[in-house]
């Protein structure tokens, strides 16, 4: 999101002091939705963030915030849209693919999600978040193993990432491989994840029978 001084108040007012001086400081503009963003004031915050690619020339990062605005409020469409604008500027950002991945598979479009998260991780291989929704991805699609390889490679990244091994578990589970499912789904609560109740009563006969 960038960087903002403890003493925010003060920080915002004097970005709104330098704005009265020069409104088109696209820069004093980002900072104030920087901000903003960080008290929380989702919709004071996007109007200083538009401001600021009105003004400013590259202001990728800015378009990255609006889309997490738009991520905070459910509009997946309009993540999709900030971060295609955030790479057309910046085509090197894997964060704005990844986060493109993300909103596409939340609104379904599965092949829009692999193709951008794809991109991602090849800027990028160590965005694990990319390595997750990529698999899930796949599982979407009805590819498991390939869901399966995805999730082991995100886990040699960050063997410790209750999630993945949330997903792993279930992606073992389908394929009926209930040994692994379950090995996996108890590292995930070792962790710290928390997984669904409705998974954990399907596991139990075959921890039973274990």
């Amino acid at each position: 999101m960038g960087f903002v001084p403890k003493d925010i108040e003060r920080f915002i007012y004097e970005q709104k002091l330098l704005l009265a001086q020069q409104p088109e400081c696209a820069t004093a503009h980002y900072n104030l939705g920087v901000a903003l963003l960080r008290q929380g004031k989702l919709d004071e915050a996007l109007d200083a963030f538009e401001e600021a690619v009105e003004t400013g020339q590259r202001m990728f990062e800015a378009f990255v915030n609006i889309g997490y605005i738009y991520f905070k409020k459910g509009d997946m469409e309009k993540v999709v849209l900030a971060n295609k604008r955030a790479v057309e500027i910046e085509p090197r950002y894997a964060r704005g693919y990844a986060n493109m991945g993300f909103a596409y598979l939340q609104l379904g479009k599965t092949d829009e999600a692999i193709e951008a998260l794809e991109k991602a991780i090849e800027l990028n291989p160590r965005i694990v978040q990319a390595y997750a929704n990529l698999a899930n991805a796949y599982l979407q699609k009805g590819d498991i193993d390939k869901s399966i390889e995805i999730n082991k490679k995100a886990l040699e990244i960050a063997p410790d990432f209750g999630l993945v091994h949330n997903n792993i578990a279930y992606a073992y589970y389908l394929k009926e491989e209930y040994e692994k499912a379950i090995a996996h789904c108890d590292k995930a609560r070792e962790l710290g994840f928390q997984v669904h109740p409705d998974f954990l009563k399907e596991l139990e006969p075959y921890r039973q029978k274990g």
